[in-house]
């Protein structure tokens, strides 16, 4: 992966995601196999310690991330603002609206995250409708708050 605060992955194939991995998160719920295969080809497995920040606010955005496993919090000028747990996704936001990250997010146990990066993201959102107006929907929920 890029040049990321701590977030790195060597490709091997224990870090792909299969199909079968996308069934049970509600993000990827109305896909049918074959879409979930598609959108499995984009998609890393990463592990992430306890305290490691995932994303920082104002850096700019190389990926999205879905959490498989593990909880992270969302801040804001250092007050958290939301936790996450899994099944959530973060990193849409500055993909897609912004450049830059609009908030930092850090491991709050050991983590298992599903990351693409952005090309992969984009990619995805246009070959998936379903997840493209899911993360739309969420994004413009979190954009309102």
């Amino acid at each position: 992966m890029g040049a990321r605060p701590g977030v790195t992955s060597e490709p091997s194939e224990e870090n792909v995601v299969l199909e079968q991995e996308l069934a049970p998160f509600e993000l990827f719920a109305s896909l049918s196999k074959r879409e979930r295969e598609v959108v499995s080809r984009f998609m890393d497995r990463v592990d992430i310690p306890s305290g490691r920040t995932l994303a920082s606010e104002g850096s700019f955005a190389h990926e999205f991330f879905v959490i498989d496993s593990g909880e992270a919090t969302v801040s804001r000028d250092n007050a958290p603002i939301r936790s996450l747990g899994p099944g959530d996704f973060f990193g849409e936001i500055a993909l897609l609206e912004a450049d830059r990250r609009t908030a930092t997010v850090t491991a709050d146990t050991d983590m298992r995250l599903i990351v693409m990066h952005a090309r992969e993201f984009h990619s995805m959102m246009a070959e998936a409708p379903d997840v493209a107006e899911r993360v739309r929907a969420v994004m413009r929920e979190r954009l309102e708050h």
